[in-house]
């Protein structure tokens, strides 16, 4: 499932009004669960904002999640053509994947933070927040909400531990004493 965050460009089966600059429709937070990806499908040369998304894997399986992702974000994108992950955060990092029938390249790095880095054609790139599978919905949401926000300039690691979807600033074995 794909949202967009950008007021002028909905991509939302979820609401049919315009919700106020900068803002996510209401709607959103029900329909956000393991497998959602939330993106501003816009770019521009002065794009603002640290990501243009948010996706929620079901796992940390690559074979299982990616496809899926890039199934999804190629009906609005176009096609994709490379992917940048974290090796250490995925199981099981091939150099490539077959979706839909395109190639795409899959490169890892050990930069360990927390984003995927989607590569459209040649040139276009979208940087997406990766909320950990684990994360309990509330925290999930609120990660996710943030990081498609046009005026959001945190980074990936503040994002998960401010809203709870840092596994390793959760409380009591991984639930979040504060709701989001």
């Amino acid at each position: 499932m794909i949202h967009t965050g950008l007021p002028h460009r909905q991509v939302s089966t979820v609401s049919d009004t315009q919700p106020p600059a900068g803002f996510l429709p209401d709607g959103i937070h029900d329909s956000v669960r393991p497998g959602t990806a939330l993106v501003r499908l816009e770019t521009t040369h002065d794009r603002e904002g640290v990501f243009d998304g948010a996706w929620w894997p079901r796992s940390r399986a690559v074979a299982d999640e990616m496809p899926r992702l890039i199934s999804a974000l190629t009906k609005h994108l176009g096609p994709i053509t490379r992917v940048g992950v974290d090796s250490a955060a995925w199981d099981g990092l091939p150099p490539r994947l077959v979706v839909d029938g395109r190639v795409v390249r899959i490169d890892g790095s050990s930069t360990g933070d927390d984003t995927v880095l989607i590569t459209r054609g040649d040139h276009d790139l979208f940087s997406l927040l990766v909320v950990p599978p684990d994360t309990p919905p509330h925290a999930a949401r609120a990660a996710m909400t943030q990081a498609v926000r046009a005026d959001n300039l945190k980074g990936a690691a503040r994002i998960l531990v401010d809203t709870g979807a840092d596994p390793v600033s959760r409380p009591y074995g991984g639930e979040d004493a504060t709701q989001a």
